[in-house]
């Protein structure tokens, strides 16, 4: 591959801010393990925490990756990565020339790249034996970082849980670093995530108890995966971060329905955006989420609107209740109105997310609508029905939209619940308060 100019590297960049701190990093200083080929460049970058960030660049494409948390693409380390390259930093004799052997992060990028390009190639037909043996090699490297898991949480217990609050947070990360290289995403979220946590939250040490608990319980799961059926095969999928492709869901059965937009949530850690929709069918009485991901400082796309009534076909992912759906055509406005599930009361909705729980035991978040809830802002701010029981609010829950919507007065209300805390979505009752008309909704 022809070395690109200085000229050739800044176009690529996102923006003049990433490109300014991309020239500081172009330096031998922070890099290390570095090499280069025809097709790939490959490196470690000393960032602010312990474990270097790993960058891999793809010149034919051109692609990039980096281990990093910016959403800029490329990244302030690719594209530092791309100019010693076009400096001849990374040339046999240069400053950071490395051997003739490819990193294997960068290796495993680009092979998995080629794989979905295979796949999504038109006229082109898979490879069964090369499928099967790209399927056995991830397993493999799954069934290793799982085992590095057990072991990683049987020395947690061993030193005590209490100690656990003590270890800086680049313990927390390396074992997250770990679990991503052996393609476990989801379960290295829930390791990074628990180092904030303990540090951060009053209830940390049942908190911590209780994830790892839970993630003893995915390893247990893991290791007899080839006697769980589809649908407990899904929710474990789920909760390790291997996810099903749309192919697969879209060939699965679908499900033709008049559906009412319950409410939409939306997240950003950092690195992910993410959007989950709820839907309500008129016939299957099933509520349904939808997802909806971007990274990279890609945008989401435009939420349904709450309320609405649409027709549509669905095809569910492999999972217990509430399962994910994926759109299978342009929704169009129902010829009549989908009606509200029916509200319940905050002792049904407990029960409720007990029975889902007995089938999906990895469930973090379900969608209830309760009866004539009424916020109380005194510290925690929490929701009380008219039998006296009370659930606290998420700690992201906009309470004082939640208190102009309502007046403090005992509303309909569509919310998820989380564990035991509920993060309201949607007024549906109580027309005087909202001042519109029954049946209406009121985003929260």
């Amino acid at each position: 591959m022809d070395r690109w100019s200085r000229a050739q590297v800044e176009r690529v960049a996102p923006d003049t801010a990433v490109l300014a701190a991309a020239r500081k990093l172009a330096t031998p200083g922070p890099w290390s393990g570095c090499g280069a080929n025809e097709v790939l460049l490959w490196g470690r970058c000393q960032g602010s925490g312990r474990t270097p960030y790993q960058v891999s660049v793809d010149l034919v494409a051109p692609a990039w990756r980096c281990t990093c948390p910016s959403r800029k693409v490329p990244c302030k380390h690719a594209l530092a990565l791309l100019l010693l390259w076009s400096q001849g930093a990374l040339e046999p004799g240069g400053t950071l020339a490395g051997g003739d052997e490819v990193a294997d992060f960068a290796v495993g990028w680009s092979a998995r790249r080629s794989a979905r390009e295979s796949v999504a190639t038109p006229g082109r037909t898979p490879d069964p034996q090369a499928q099967a043996a790209r399927l056995q090699r991830r397993l493999q490297l799954m069934d290793a970082g799982v085992e590095e898991l057990a072991l990683w949480l049987g020395d947690l217990a061993r030193t005590g849980l209490g100690a656990a609050r003590a270890r800086p947070g680049s313990w927390w990360d390396q074992a997250g670093a770990r679990l991503v290289d052996a393609q476990l995403p989801g379960l290295a979220q829930t390791v990074r995530d628990l180092g904030s946590d303990v540090v951060s939250r009053e209830d940390w040490s049942e908190h911590l108890l209780a994830v790892t608990g839970r993630l003893w319980a995915v390893v247990r799961a893991w290791r007899r995966r080839t006697d769980l059926d589809a649908d407990q095969l899904g929710d474990l999928r789920t909760v390790v971060g291997w996810p099903v492709p749309r192919d697969e869901v879209r060939a699965g059965p679908a499900t033709a329905d008049d559906w009412l937009v319950l409410g939409t949530h939306r997240s950003d850690d950092g690195r992910l955006q993410q959007q989950r929709t709820w839907l309500h069918g008129r016939r299957t009485g099933e509520t349904v989420q939808l997802l909806d991901f971007a990274a990279g400082g890609a945008g989401l796309p435009l939420p349904q609107t709450t309320g609405a009534s649409l027709t549509a076909t669905l095809a569910c992912y492999p999972g217990h209740r509430p399962r994910r759906g994926l759109l299978l055509d342009e929704p169009r406005p129902a010829d009549t109105p989908v009606p509200w599930p029916t509200p319940r009361t905050l002792a049904e909705a407990l029960q409720q997310r007990a029975d889902l729980l007995v089938h999906q035991p990895w469930l973090t978040v379900c969608l209830v609508h309760l009866a004539g809830v009424a916020l109380r802002t005194d510290p925690p701010a929490r929701l009380v029905d008219r039998e006296g029981w009370s659930l606290p609010l998420t700690g992201d829950a906009d309470v004082w939209s939640l208190a102009a919507r309502t007046g403090g007065h005992p509303v309909d209300l569509v919310a998820e619940l989380t564990g035991a805390a509920l993060r309201p979505l949607t007024v549906t009752g109580a027309p005087a308060v909202t001042g519109l008309p029954a049946g209406a909704a009121v985003v929260v």
